[in-house]
């Protein structure tokens, strides 16, 4: 353990120095030797990884000397780092290479005229000349004067004009109208949700975790949450480069304002957290569950967000999560397994009755969630396109169809299919069909909804007795088994008809590659909540007094009651 912890230590710190100095010398002019027709290095993140988009600008005194000479030789060459190691830095030199000269074939240079130099040949480059190609004349007698007037230096632009995109606002629009929703199904849906499902005495306390994890996840999020979750960092998580939202204006990301995907980001992080809080509701301190709130977004939810959308590891895997079924729904509701078994049982469980105050504020939370849904699904398309409608109509359908499926499991078993169950069935349904969003056909998703709606059935009854946890709410049983059930069977309906090339070549490959996106997610999300949740117990404790709880934690915690 020692020894990992200390390998990912030094990976990150050479990852940041190495970024470091990549982004101050991603704009010097590298020098020119005296055969070289051209030499440039293209002020981009993907030129280290031996990927980059070479621009006409770049290449053209090459193309144009060649039309004027065709039997002109030309060698590529490309500069290593003299970091690192050696191997991987001449394989990445190599492919360097091999995109310019791609480049040069497609504006119709001769693929028999170029010679890429040998990667045993590559050589570390100075301070100025590494991690650039360079194009030469591979026959050294010939004249330098017959090449063009006289040797060119390509200078790539500055980085930011560079990733700068025009604002597309159909687009931007699409973002501000999905964020309003997702925060509408935080505030007040899942709230509502909630609420009706507690005892009378608990109904405003319940309603104020999701109202108190929005207003700490919000400033936690612009301080360092957002940073960790989609700074450059590492593999397993971002730096410190946004911490207060450093360096972030109204430039355009895709032809959106980043800082617009700031909150719109920020609206998963909160309902995130307050979809924990139905497994701990009616027993967890108020200011626990606020410190909790706090610390989990940091440490749990925002490195998860950056193995899976923020380039981390398990996005550059392969994984398929659309809009988060991992980093969302298996994530909140391990979590809240986890501090369902720390916290312990309600008072009274089995003794007292626990029949929920008011079902028609779930059924209208219950309806709000479904709407804001087509913003937290359809918004994550990031492109008011033809991805975005397929993603609301399978969203429409796989709600629809686990509803049903849910009722009539619930009818087999029951002898009715209730009020509770319907909406229970719908999030269900949502739940599963999140990570599969922009990958599925509608049949997909149809079935994807009715085998959710049923396996949810079973989570919230027969696996919970299993589990012997308290988990008031079922956050665990509909997001956590909903979450890890739609991520598996995304691989398994994921359809080229509607990913085209981007859709997995194995259905069997791509099974195995969600399979560890789940484990990691299950592992990482239930350890370190633990970890969290032991830290603040020790420290205030987690649970309210038996007093207040018996009172009820409307009024122990805050003082009021619904009346």
């Amino acid at each position: 353990m020692k020894k990992m912890l200390l390998a990912l230590s030094l990976t990150g710190a050479l990852f940041t120095s190495v970024g470091s100095w990549a982004e101050e010398s991603a704009t010097v002019q590298s020098p020119v030797a005296t055969s070289t027709v051209a030499s440039f290095q293209p002020a981009s993140v993907e030129f280290d990884l031996g990927e980059t988009a070479v621009s006409a600008t770049d290449i053209q005194s090459v193309v144009d000397y060649a039309k004027a000479n065709p039997d002109a030789k030309f060698k590529l060459s490309g500069y290593v780092d003299s970091t690192g190691d050696a191997e991987t830095n001449k394989k990445i030199a190599k492919d360097r290479a091999e995109n310019v000269k791609a480049a040069l074939v497609a504006a119709g240079v001769a693929d028999a005229n170029i010679e890429l130099q040998k990667p045993d040949d590559i050589v570390a480059g100075d301070e100025t000349s590494s991690r650039k190609v360079e194009i030469a004349l591979a026959d050294a007698a010939t004249p330098i004067a017959e090449v063009v007037d006289e040797t060119v230096t390509v200078e790539a632009a500055p980085a930011e004009e560079a990733e700068t995109a025009p604002l597309d606002k159909a687009d931007t629009m699409l973002i501000f109208v999905s964020t309003a929703l997702v925060l509408f199904m935080t505030l007040p849906g899942l709230a509502l949700f909630y609420a009706g499902m507690v005892r009378r005495k608990n109904v405003l306390s319940t309603m104020m975790y999701s109202f108190g994890s929005a207003a700490v996840v919000s400033v936690v999020w612009v301080i360092i949450g957002y940073s960790i979750a989609y700074g450059e960092g590492n593999a397993f998580m971002g730096d410190f480069s946004k911490i207060m939202l450093a360096g972030i204006s109204s430039d355009t990301v895709d032809g959106i304002p980043e800082i617009i995907d700031v909150i719109f980001q920020m609206t998963f992080a909160i309902i995130t957290v307050a979809i924990i809080s139905g497994s701990v509701a009616e027993r967890m301190k108020f200011s626990a569950f606020l410190i909790f709130s706090a610390l989990w977004v940091v440490l749990v939810y925002a490195p998860i967000c950056h193995w899976v959308w923020g380039g981390g590891w398990l996005g550059n895997d392969g994984a398929l999560d659309f809009a988060g079924g991992t980093v969302v729904h298996i994530n909140s509701g391990v979590a809240g397994l986890v501090a369902a078994y720390m916290i312990g049982k309600r008072m009274g469980l089995g003794k007292e009755s626990m029949a929920p105050h008011n079902l028609t504020l779930t059924l209208v939370g219950a309806s709000i969630l479904w709407v804001g849904w087509f913003g937290f699904n359809g918004g994550s398309a990031y492109a008011a396109d033809g991805t975005a409608g397929m993603a609301l109509v399978v969203t429409q359908v796989a709600a629809a169809a686990a509803a049903l499926s849910w009722l009539a499991a619930e009818r087999i078993v029951r002898g009715k299919g209730s009020a509770l169950g319907a909406a229970s069935g719908a999030i269900a349904g949502l739940v599963v069909i999140t990570p599969a969003a922009g990958f599925v056909t509608v049949g997909g998703a149809l079935v994807m909804g009715l085998i959710g709606g049923v396996v949810c059935f079973w989570a919230v009854t027969g696996l919970k007795r299993l589990l012997k946890a308290d988990d008031a709410l079922d956050a665990f049983g509909l997001h956590g088994i909903g979450g890890i059930v739609g991520a598996l069977l995304t691989a398994v309906f994921a359809s080229e008809f509607i990913m085209g090339a981007d859709a997995p070549a194995s259905v069997l490959t791509q099974l195995w590659i969600q399979t560890k996106g789940v484990i990691a997610t299950i592992v990482y999300s239930g350890v370190l909540t633990f970890i969290i949740l032991k830290v603040i117990d020790l420290l205030i404790g987690i649970r309210a007094e038996v007093d207040d709880e018996r009172m009820g934690l409307d009024l122990s915690q805050h003082g009021e009651r619904v009346e």
